[in-house]
């Protein structure tokens, strides 16, 4: 996902929040009452952008019968592993209801016709809309009509359910370690274990974001994903479940899933399913305490036995109760991929003693670190670490470490993540060193054929600008000729590199010369102004309206710009560390250990213990960003400790002070 997206999703957040709990307000209903219609009618929304997407998709090949075009029909969208919707329960049709319409009953019969399209959705929707007024639920409606649904997709419910959850009660959005799991991460996962076809199993499945991520995953390798993929969650909180069944529904995935207690995975087995797992993936709540040891150990799937027991018969922390248990479900040939938290690859007592036999069992595969702020509204550090229990014979003896601490993009001050083409470096890692050489090959190629489709949009925004600036653009004609050239010539992606340079050279000189211009323009009286405008654009009479033509076209030359230099800087790390496709140890990022080498750390799964540190290189190249960065936080600090005073000077006026 582009920083610019993440931006908009965190600014449809606090937006949706702001408005509908100004709404809540005024209707004196509870948080409780409020939080679940308020996601279902999210759910709708969500649930009709991707109808039309689908349904788009569907018209193209549609057959034309007497002149007509076919009406799309249910098991069209079956096809497609999308959710039907019929007419009535179309966001739209809830839209443009009358006045004088029952709009609570219209909301609860949609939610009604939406459950008979699903089985997996029966009883599962809120249904109590006709408890809210008319007006409420009609600007519900319209604050919901956003068109940032329409441009995301993954695990969107879960992440906006997660935000509000958080407002609406932060007790228990933080309750026993459990959160979201951010959309990079899961993609994370997914990417390495590659599911292909089998049983997925999750559980501590949360709002489904693994099955999502899978479904997408496996549907964009030209396989259904509902045809080969049979998923499997559990999840205590029932509340939870609901959104799970909800965002697969949305997404055209079935799945089994058990909540309440019969969900709670450190008593229960729900789904019988050990040794029987093709793939298991999670983010389990982290750090939990007070389990029951003697009811857990009943519950069994612990290979390597129980982990430390305290005085009161309880597990201070169930972090190995979670590994065991992702271990003990997979058949002989199955993957698993999960998050935990850091401290778990080094803990000392029973927690090593099992993480020995876990390593002597030659299925740990690859061990991840991850930095902070990484997860939505928790700052802590975790590590992804990944089972193989059919690993090649060149790695049977030996595991990967990856220290991704240093390897993200900053989205804000609170918040980073990794980009699709950081997501993409991390995972040719695990190719190479899995031996998958044509996978990093194929990526060079991709990364060479999408500079080159940027670059040659980019030409005609450049042109734009050449034509906006006049005179003025002369200094860029011969670094724009310098760019072409250097593109035409390239036979290789590393004759590529030497665009980063020029790019930065050109985006330096456009905002030199764009306040040329308007300096320029600023300068003349009215009538000299429209008649430079005039010989400059036919299409436009005032100076004002050029300028901001002017301003418009450079702001898009130079996001252009800065997704080439980020696509080709992406490239250039990832070729500077594996140029010929050959895996090696790099200092600071990974490392090939083997069993003696793992020993000799005490069994310490920990990949900062093993790949070292490497020296920080400030250069030119990323200090600009870096700045950017760094200027951005300040900012946003400036007006949190504004918006701070704002509040301290309002409540001193209110003591009369």
């Amino acid at each position: 996902m582009g920083e610019t997206m993440m931006i908009n999703i965190r600014k449809l957040e606090t937006e949706l929040w702001e408005s509908a709990d100004l709404l809540r307000q005024g209707s004196k209903l509870t948080s409780n009452e409020y939080c679940m219609p308020v996601l279902g009618l999210i759910f709708l929304r969500y649930a009709y952008s991707r109808y039309k997407m689908v349904e788009t998709e569907i018209l193209k090949d549609r057959p034309v019968r007497e002149g007509r075009v076919l009406p799309v029909e249910p098991n069209d969208f079956k096809t497609k592993n999308a959710l039907y919707l019929p007419e009535n329960a179309r966001y739209d049709d809830l839209l443009t209801l009358s006045d004088d319409a029952d709009i609570g009953k219209a909301i609860n019969d949609a939610m009604e016709l939406v459950e008979q399209q699903s089985a997996q959705l029966v009883g599962i929707l809120p249904k109590t809309y006709t408890s809210f007024k008319n007006d409420l639920l009609r600007e519900l409606l319209r604050i919901f009509n956003n068109k940032t649904l329409d441009e995301v997709g993954g695990d969107l419910i879960g992440r906006i359910y997660e935000y509000f959850l958080s407002k609406f009660a932060p007790a228990v959005a933080s309750d026993d370690g459990v959160f979201f799991t951010p959309k990079s991460l899961v993609q994370m996962i997914v990417n390495v274990i590659e599911p292909k076809r089998g049983v997925l199993l999750d559980p501590a499945c949360g709002s489904g974001g693994m099955f999502v991520q899978t479904g997408d995953f496996v549907n964009e390798n030209g396989i259904s994903a509902n045809t080969t993929m049979t998923f499997f969650g559990q999840e205590k909180v029932e509340y939870n479940a609901k959104l799970c069944l909800m965002n697969m529904a949305v997404h055209g995935l079935n799945g089994i899933i058990k909540s309440g207690d019969e969900a709670n995975t450190f008593y229960n087995d729900a789904h019988n399913l050990v040794g029987q797992c093709d793939y298991v993936m999670a983010n389990p709540p982290f750090n939990v305490d007070k389990v029951k040891s003697e009811s857990a150990y009943n519950a069994g799937r612990l290979p390597f036995g129980l982990s430390g027991v305290n005085s009161k018969k309880e597990l201070s922390n169930a972090n190995y109760l979670w590994i065991s248990y992702f271990y003990a479900y997979l058949n002989e040939t199955g993957r698993a991929g999960f998050v935990m938290a850091a401290s778990a690859t080094d803990s000392g007592g029973k927690d090593r003693e099992i993480r020995k036999q876990l390593i002597e069992s030659r299925s740990v595969d690859v061990m991840l670190s991850v930095g902070n702020n990484f997860f939505y509204t928790k700052s802590l550090p975790c590590t992804l670490w990944f089972f193989d229990r059919a690993k090649i014979d060149e790695n049977r003896d030996s595991a990967l470490f990856i220290d991704a601490r240093n390897y993200y993009t900053v989205v804000d001050r609170t918040l980073n993540e990794w980009s699709i083409w950081q997501l993409k470096n991390l995972n040719a890692i695990v190719w190479l060193y899995r031996g998958e050489t044509k996978k990093y090959s194929n990526l060079l190629e991709e990364y060479k054929k999408e500079t080159t489709e940027r670059l040659c949009g980019l030409y005609l925004l450049m042109e734009n600008d050449l034509e906006l600036l006049e005179r003025f653009a002369d200094p860029l004609r011969g670094i724009k000729a310098e760019i072409e050239s250097t593109l035409n010539k390239a036979s290789a992606l590393q004759e590529l590199y030497h665009l980063n340079g020029l790019l930065q050279k050109y985006t330096s000189v456009l905002n030199e010369q764009t306040k040329s211009l308007i300096s320029y323009g600023d300068g003349l009286d009215k009538d000299e102004a429209k008649t430079y405008v005039q010989s400059v654009s036919k299409s436009i009479s005032t100076w004002a309206q050029f300028k901001k033509a002017v301003s418009s076209n450079v702001e898009s030359t130079i996001a252009e710009i800065n997704a080439c230099r980020t696509i080709i800087k992406e490239a250039k790390w990832l070729t500077e560390k594996f140029d010929d496709g050959t895996y090696q140890d790099v200092l600071g990022l990974c490392k090939r250990a083997s069993l003696s080498e793992i020993e000799e750390k005490n069994y310490s799964l920990t990949p900062g213990a093993y790949v070292g540190v490497a020296p920080v290189i400030e250069t030119e190249d990323n200090f600009p960003e870096r700045m950017v960065e760094i200027h951005n936080e300040l900012r946003a600090l400036q007006t949190e400790a504004n918006d701070l005073m704002d509040i301290i000077s309002a409540n001193f006026e209110g003591l009369g002070l």
